[in-house]
C-alpha cells in the first residue's frame, strides 16, 4: 500500500506564492508518476502538473510559468512551487501517485486565493 500526505496549504493573496509537499510512505518504490490535482467549487478534479521518476513535467496550461513540480526519489516527496497565485487557482489540491496504473490520492489541502 501507499500513503499520501499533502501539508502546505493556507490562505494567500492574489500575486502571492505557496509550496505545497506531499510525502509518500509504504511502498513507494512501486510508484510511478507523480502529480497534482486540484478541485475548484463546483468543479471536477483536474490536472495542475505531473512528473515521472525521471523528471520528465507535464502542466496544465492555466499554471505554466507560475507553477513548478519537483520530485525528491529519495525522500519519496513530490514539491508544487506555485507562483503569482490567482484566485481562480483556490480549490483543494490532491498529490496522486500511479501504481500499477491506478492513481493514488491524498487527502488534499485547502488553498484559498483572495482578491
Amino acid at each position: 500500500q501507499v500513503q499520501l500526505v499533502e501539508s502546505g496549504g493556507g490562505l494567500v493573496q492574489a500575486g502571492g506564492s505557496l509550496r505545497l509537499s506531499c510525502a509518500a510512505s509504504g511502498m513507494v518504490f512501486s510508484i510511478s508518476d507523480m502529480g497534482w490535482y486540484r478541485q475548484g467549487p463546483g468543479n471536477q478534479r483536474e490536472l495542475v502538473a505531473r512528473i515521472t521518476r525521471g523528471g520528465r513535467t507535464d502542466y496544465a496550461d492555466s499554471v505554466k510559468d507560475r507553477f513548478t513540480i519537483s520530485r525528491d526519489n529519495v525522500k519519496n516527496m513530490v514539491i508544487l512551487q506555485m507562483n503569482s497565485l490567482k484566485p481562480e487557482d483556490t480549490a483543494v489540491y490532491y498529490c496522486s501517485g500511479m501504481v500499477s496504473g491506478i492513481n493514488v490520492w491524498g487527502k488534499g489541502t485547502l488553498v484559498t486565493v483572495s482578491s
